[in-house]
């Protein structure tokens, strides 16, 4: 199967408009991990993301009476960018389909390149069913962002430059995925040529459709995709793109939000440029194959697929870098409601950099702590942190990894409000005008609000943790609102750091 890519890849038609992207050695990341990391640097491209090379490839393969009349596309981003600049290139007729939480930067990137935006529904799903209804009825071509053959060889042209670009032996190549184009065409042309070289993909472990469709032996569909890293956020892998991975792929790595901000980090330290999340996602693979395998002195090879990262969710990703580097811990830590007790506490601590510390009195007993510690440097880890303040005797509960207390709580520390019948939930809504007074009219339905805590991320959906007053017997009827209102949700009513801190 792999053989009927090869021609096609050797025969892509790429560099009309790509550029042959640079190889470029990770020596800091490298050097902290005893491999070598080598980085393949796609967000260099005209559109700073790979995808313009399988756009164009399908649509200069298009005959000349398909040309004539037009192309249109779906897509949040980078595919658009490509479809846009390719029709540019090719002086014809192209009409992007946007969901409307796309960012202003994106919709007008995609009109300096001469095409017509149009913002339709909230998510991809809505934008690709509206794109398919205007292709038919303006007899215009459906250039797919990932499942098609053209579009896949046109990727596959990576795995060609690399392959030239370094002749030496090569441990594993590891590759974004979302819905699977960029993977299917490395993995096809890396595995007939060098069939030992293991092609990994890497996918956020709240967007792991290729992982389950593997690891499930068929495509699934996902209840539901996380919105970080949006390059990436596909509910269902291709047919094609499936159909090849499961022949040509070894393995998907998951990895978290934290891991790929780390990862974002880390591409800056050795090359001062920015990825966007899900460009970032193979060389957070790459580390926890490391990890994993306890390798040293290999070649590995992460693909960083894009840049486009809208400039507001820096400050997300650096809150959360050394979380992902396992740098820093949050902790809960409860001390005596007396004199010297923090002082004591610190001294407990030791010499380690403090990042935050959040308390506000709640009772003459007992003080709760909200505190994040650095252990980068330090001789001893978490656990041995944790450790030593338990043996002083002071209650520790492990926030690291609670997504709630890292979103919410640690900008909210103030108090307990006492508030009777409340229930804690954690929303994403779709981030675009207006949404956040729709999202609160729908809450208005007889419940009394009795906490709310907003807080724009730069990302396509928004994040709010909301408290509700909810009477007893009450609990059935509000469930049935919820899934009414069609947002996703988790209930946090039972999370420690709620108790803790806002109960």
């Amino acid at each position: 199967m792999p053989q009927k890519y090869i021609e096609k890849i050797l025969k892509a038609r790429v560099y009309d408009v790509a550029d042959v992207t640079p190889l470029d050695l990770m020596p800091r990341l490298s050097k902290r991990f005893e491999n070598q990391v080598l980085l393949k640097r796609e967000d260099l491209q005209p559109v700073f993301s790979f995808k313009l090379r399988g756009a164009y490839n399908k649509m200069i393969n298009l005959p000349q009476d398909a040309l004539d009349k037009g192309v249109i596309a779906a897509s949040a981003g980078n595919h658009a960018q490509g479809v846009a600049l390719a029709a540019q290139k090719l002086g014809i007729k192209a009409l992007i389909v946007m969901p409307k939480t796309t960012p202003a930067i994106k919709v007008a990137s995609v009109r300096a390149y001469g095409a017509k935006a149009v913002l339709h529904g909230d998510a991809y799903d809505d934008a690709y069913q509206h794109a398919v209804e205007l292709a038919e009825e303006e007899g215009l071509t459906f250039v797919h962002p990932y499942d098609d053959p053209d579009v896949i060889a046109g990727q596959g042209t990576v795995a060609m430059e690399i392959l030239r670009q370094y002749t030496g032996e090569i441990e594993a190549v590891f590759v974004p995925v979302g819905g699977g184009g960029l993977i299917a065409g490395v993995s096809a042309f890396i595995k007939y040529l060098y069939p030992q070289v293991k092609v990994i993909g890497v996918e956020p472990e709240d967007a792991p459709c290729m992982h389950h469709a593997l690891q499930h032996k068929r495509r699934v569909v996902l209840d539901q995709v996380g919105i970080f890293a949006d390059g990436v956020a596909v509910r269902q892998a291709g047919k094609e793109t499936y159909r090849i991975a499961r022949k040509c792929v070894d393995e998907v790595i998951l990895v978290s939000t934290d891991e790929i901000c780390a990862a974002i980090k880390d591409i800056f330290d050795d090359t001062r440029s920015i990825a966007e999340p899900a460009g970032a996602l193979a060389v957070a693979g790459i580390k926890k194959y490391i990890e994993r395998e306890g390798i040293s002195d290999k070649t590995l090879v992460a693909i960083d697929s894009g840049a486009n990262m809208n400039f507001d969710r820096l400050r997300h990703v650096s809150e959360r870098a050394e979380l992902g580097e396992r740098n820093e811990a949050i902790l809960v830590v409860t001390i005596p409601e007396k004199p010297g007790s923090f002082r004591r506490f610190c001294n407990t601590i030791g010499k380690r950099g403090v990042t935050e510390f959040n308390y506000r009195f709640a009772d003459d007993k007992d003080a709760h702590v909200f505190v994040g510690v650095q252990l980068a440097g330090s001789d001893d880890g978490k656990d041995d942190l944790i450790a030593r303040l338990t043996d002083k005797g002071y209650p520790v509960i492990d926030m690291t990894d609670n997504e709630m207390a890292k979103l919410h709580i640690r900008h909210m520390v103030g108090g307990h409000a006492g508030v009777e019948h409340e229930l804690l939930y954690r929303f994403e809504f779709p981030e675009r005008p207006g949404a956040l007074l729709e999202f609160l009219t729908k809450m208005g339905q007889g419940w009394n609000i009795s906490l709310f805590h907003y807080r724009n991320h730069g990302a396509a959906y928004g994040r709010v943790l909301v408290g509700m007053q909810v009477p007893q017997g009450g609990k059935e009827e509000f469930q049935a609102f919820l899934d009414e209102l069609g947002y996703s949700y988790y209930e946090e009513t039972e999370n420690p750091a709620y108790k803790l801190f806002l109960k």
